[in-house]
Formats: C-alpha cells, structure tokens, sequence
C-alpha cells in the first residue's frame, strides 16, 4: 500500500516539478523577461526594434540592425504569493526569494539582405518555496527550475519590404522539487516524511519570424515558436524521520526506496503579433497579442522503474494575451518607455493547484533606454497583478491534502541590460 501511494506522491512530484515556476507576464509556466527594453514596453516589440535582443521577440527584426552588435541583460523577479485556506481560514506566504532568469543576444549584418544572430535565454523557470508546515505541503514545498534555450537564427530581406526568418531552438531543462508525504495513516503525529526529485532532459524545436514594411510609418512584425517535447528524466530520494520508532521505521524506508522516474512535456507552440507605428521621429507606438497552445498539456503521465505509468489529467486550454507599448525619444541619448499587457491563465478550475498559481494577469510597466558613445543601457519595471484565484477540487486529496482556498499573487520586476555596438 505504501508502494502505490509513493507512485502517486511521486506522479504529483513530478506535475508540481514540471509545472510549478509561475508566470512572469506568460501564461502557463512561460517566462517572458527577454529584455529591458521590451520589458519597459509590455513585451510590444514584435513589429520594432532598437537592438539585438530581436533575436527573441522576431528574428525578422534583425534585417533593421547594422553591423555586430551584442546584449547581455537580466531581469530580477520578486514573486509574492499569499494563501487563505477555505479549511480553517489560516494563511501562508511563499518565502521571499529573488530569481534572475538572464539573457544573451549576438547579431551580425553578413549584407544588406542578411543577418544572423544568437541568442541564449531562460524561457521557462522561476520557483516556489512554501513552508514545511503549510496545507499544502503535500503537493509541494520548494521547487526550482531552470531552461535554457539556445537560439541561432537567420534573416533574409526578401524584398525592400519583407523580411523572412528562421531559427533553431535547443531548450535543456534542469529542475528540482521537494515534498512531504502523510505519515500518519501510522498514527496521529507522526511526522512527514520528505520527497525529493531532481531531473533533467532535452528537446529541440524551431522559430519563425515575419516583418513586413508596409508603409515609412507603418510595419507589422510576427514571430512563431514551434511546440518543444523535452523527456525529464529525474531521481528521487526519500527522507524518513529518525524520530519514527522500530519496526516503523524499517518499514517505512524499505516501502519509500530512492529510485527513478520520468515524464515527458510538451511545451507549448507560441505566435506574437504586432502593429508598430511610428508616429513621428520621437514617438513609436505599438499594439500586439499572443496566442499560446497550452491545450498540448492535456495530461501528465510519469513512467515508473517497473514499467508501470500513472496519467495525471490536465485540460489546459490555449490563451490569449494582448498588449500596448510605446517609445518616446527625449533625446538623442534618452529615451522613455511604457506599456501595458493582459493575459489569461491557461488552467480550468478543476486541475487548478498551488504549483502552478497561474490567473490572468496585468501587467504595468515603464523604462528609459540611454545611449552613451558605442554603449546601449537600459533600466525598466514591471508590475503584473494576478487576479484572485479560487481552488476548489480534488486535487491533492490522494496525497494527504487539496489545500482548497483562495490565491493571490503579485510580481515585481526590474529588468536591466546593457548593449555594444562594434
């Protein structure tokens, strides 16, 4: 019996591993902090661009760059996530932690027709640190993940107004969770015992990008990611306390033994747009949307030593997000940005659980963009308010606990970067 139960506990493991780093403007599990500037901007830099980092955002955009030009930027992430069970009404807070999911851009102009670029970044990640005794502990207590992606891409100027692109992303995942497993079917006050897991894998996918000049003040831009199927294969160790007396103790460690699993995820296919106009030779002006194919994480299933396979259901569904930003060139060494995105979370009401504490979202945001000599500096912040988000199902009960009740969360960014022109 304990034997079934440590495949359920680690098949939760596994999902809350997978899937427990938040959102930074994504829906999901996606991070889209890429840039300083674009962060001042709400991310509305699909159809514009003054720098490298288009790499990322629409790898079209590199035909308007000259020369070699570099980037190197990183955005502090300040998560704050409250809890309010619908139990007893007592409250958690996650732990206060700061991520830095960073980014690294290359671009080369070969002529006037082409360009080429790199671009290594952290697409997904961030994490969630709860405390050992909250409700929820079962389902998760601490959790990192981190992915880089590797992105080489080419632009081609098919005509004096279109630019076509295309890239090569290599995504490597490594990540790590931790969870409690109920003792107490032994007895009221046994203590937890602890649940580790740590994994890795791999996947490759590809990028498309899309910028079309259609008037001096006018130009829409469109970047595609394709979908990513990355096979995390991971190790877990189980922590008994040693408190436990005999024979339980024996018992427990040899029904929890440190053994493997693994799962596969799909990450999903991604497609931003935008209109950018240029209102005048201080003003641009940009509006944007993207879709996102969460509906591919309709299940996840993790594969056990002996063969056997537990599915956990999912149902995400696909989304939407929508957003405005806009430049203002104060001076020819200055300037100021600002923006504003929605979004809507990709999760239903009856798989929705603490790992993934996704919700739609606001984001406001400002920055300034400073050129000095060759040096390109920018500074932005962000702040994206989640709605209040209920949980209300079954989620968690086979693990000793559904931690039902009310989400809240909020996220401070400040992003920075710093740019070369050779």
């Amino acid at each position: 019996m304990l034997n079934k139960h440590w495949q359920k506990t680690c098949a939760g493991l596994a999902l809350a591993l997978l899937a427990s780093t938040g959102s930074a403007y994504g829906s999901g599990f996606g991070i889209f902090t890429q840039g300083a500037t674009e962060l001042g901007q709400a991310n509305a830099s699909v159809a514009h661009t003054n720098g490298p980092s288009a790499v990322y955002f629409n790898p079209a955009l590199m035909s308007k760059l000259t020369g070699t030009q570099a980037e190197f930027g990183t955005t502090l992430v300040a998560p704050d996530r409250e809890f309010s069970s619908a139990a007893n009404g007592q409250g958690a807070q996650v732990d206060s932690t700061i991520y830095f999911p960073s980014n690294l851009y290359l671009t080369h102009a070969l002529n006037d027709k082409m360009a080429v670029g790199l671009a290594i970044f952290n697409p997904f990640g961030l994490g969630t640190e709860w405390s050992e005794t909250w409700e929820g502990r079962y389902l998760a207590t601490k959790s990192t993940i981190t992915t880089f992606n590797i992105n080489p891409a080419l632009a081609y100027k098919v005509t004096p107004q279109i630019t076509l692109a295309a890239g090569l992303d290599l995504l490597l995942l490594d990540a790590e969770l931790e969870n409690k497993i109920d003792l107490t079917g032994l007895g009221a006050g046994t203590p937890d015992a602890n649940q580790k897991f740590s994994a890795d894998g791999e996947g490759l996918g590809y990028n498309l990008g899309l910028l079309i000049d259609l008037t001096p003040e006018w130009t829409f831009g469109a970047a595609y990611r394709s979908e990513v199927d990355i096979t995390a294969k991971g190790d877990v160790q189980f922590t008994v306390p040693s408190t436990i007396p005999e024979p339980f103790f024996s018992l427990i460690s040899g029904s929890l033994p440190n053994s493997s699993a693994q799962s596969k995820l799909t990450l999903p296919q991604q497609l931003t747009a935008g209109l950018a106009w240029k209102q005048s030779e201080q003003l641009t002006v940009e509006a944007g949307v993207r879709w996102e194919g969460w509906s591919a994480f309709d299940a996840l299933t993790v594969r056990f030593p002996d063969g056997s396979t537990d599915s956990i259901p999912k149902n995400w569904h696909d989304t939407w997000a929508a957003n405005l930003g806009a430049r203002y060139q104060l001076n020819p060494k200055v300037a100021l940005l600002g923006g504003y995105l929605w979004g809507e979370d990709a999760i239903p009401a009856d798989t929705f659980e603490p790992g993934v504490p996704d919700s739609t979202s606001h984001l406001f945001t400002l920055g300034s963009e400073m050129q000095w000599d060759r040096f390109q500096f920018a500074a932005s912040y962000g702040y994206q308010q989640l709605e209040k988000r209920d949980k209300n199902n079954n989620v968690g009960a086979n693990l000793g606990g559904t931690a039902n009740g009310s989400y809240e969360s909020s996220i401070h960014l400040v992003g920075l970067s710093l740019g070369y022109k050779f």
